[in-house]
């Protein structure tokens, strides 16, 4: 079996993302300080694997720990990056936080894939590094604009990272996975979104308001230049991410790859409204939610989805879950973990 490195992997995606190696015949090793995951998820992952993932509680910007790592475990044939923080908002207020975490820890796993020979990487990109995009669906070739926030700015600078590293080290191929939106969870519901704290992203504020846990929700801006004046987005169920990572590895391992280091949008193509998805909530769930209508939030994104073609293309990758599917698996999610 082919040893895979997940960093982050006791994370939202990341977790799922362990589940779809497993299942596809990989050995996984976990990298995950829990600063903002939860050690139990790994539970979840055995419900639904029956296999058991070593977690290394290590903080990737410690670089001696991390050399450790690769120390203990030979022959590792690829690394998935996740390890990264990831709220729009908390970057525009503690930039700092951003560059030093998301930079250093990226730089440190680098080295580590360079000097044991690592041939296989796969970096976690976002949607963000497109900015307030002129023109929508973005493709691959759309151009960078300036990030919307610190957090798109780290995920530039780790692409432009990952592409410099390929570049000097011919034993190192790479992918770069742009991720639109990912919400739902695992149809087993074993595992799913885990927020520490107040929730950052839409779907667990939605979720946690229609469970009790909040109140009411905010939603950020309603006058945009959009269909309804609220931002869209692309939606996607965070198991058909997950798959993509697998293919990813496997598209390199077959040498099927284009350049040593591709880049591939992972979005359904199609862009749904903050207000849709409330509206599709409360079809699925039966549930009318208590929102209220705030201002713009600083960060934020107008308007963005994807062109998922050379996806499909060139990883033969497919989305199998559409909107209501990704709402009702959340909310599934939501209740298991309240025993409702």
């Amino acid at each position: 079996m082919k040893t895979i490195i997940v960093t982050g992997g006791c994370g939202y995606i990341g977790s799922h993302t362990l589940v779809d190696l497993i299942e596809n015949g990989y050995h996984v090793i976990s990298i995950d300080n829990n600063s903002r995951s939860n050690a139990d998820i790994l539970k979840g992952v055995k419900k639904i694997t029956g296999v058991d993932v070593k977690n290394y509680k290590v903080n990737l910007c410690n670089f001696d720990e991390t050399h450790a790592i690769f120390q203990e475990n030979e022959n590792i044939s690829g690394i998935i990056h996740f390890a990264a923080y990831k709220a729009v908002s908390e970057s525009v207020e503690n930039p700092l936080a951003y560059y030093d975490n998301n930079v250093n820890s990226l730089i440190n796993i680098l080295r580590c894939a360079t000097e044991f020979k690592v041939p296989h990487f796969v970096f976690s990109s976002s949607c963000t590094v497109y900015g307030n995009p002129d023109i929508i669906p973005v493709t691959e070739e759309s151009p960078f604009l300036t990030a919307a926030s610190p957090y798109g700015a780290t995920k530039q600078m780790g692409e432009e990272i990952v592409r410099d590293t390929v570049k000097s080290c011919i034993n190192l191929e790479a992918v770069l996975l742009r991720y639109f939106n990912p919400v739902g969870a695992h149809p087993s519901i074993a595992i799913g979104e885990l927020p520490i704290g107040k929730p950052q992203n839409l779907v667990p504020a939605i979720t946690q308001t229609a469970i009790g846990k909040l109140l009411q929700m905010k939603v950020w801006g309603s006058d945009y230049d959009t269909k309804d004046g609220t931002c869209v987005r692309d939606f996607i169920h965070v198991c058909d991410i997950a798959h993509a990572h697998t293919l990813a590895i496997k598209n390199l391992e077959n040498k099927t790859n284009k350049t040593n280091c591709d880049v591939f949008n992972l979005g359904t193509g199609n862009g749904y409204s903050v207000l849709e998805v409330i509206k599709t909530f409360e079809k699925v769930s039966g549930i009318l939610l208590n929102y209220t209508l705030s201002n713009r939030r600083e960060g934020d994104v107008i308007a963005i989805y994807a062109n998922n073609d050379k996806a499909k293309n060139e990883l033969h990758w497919h989305t199998k879950f559409d909107l209501d599917d990704m709402m009702l698996s959340a909310w599934e999610w939501e209740k298991s973990m309240s025993k409702v």
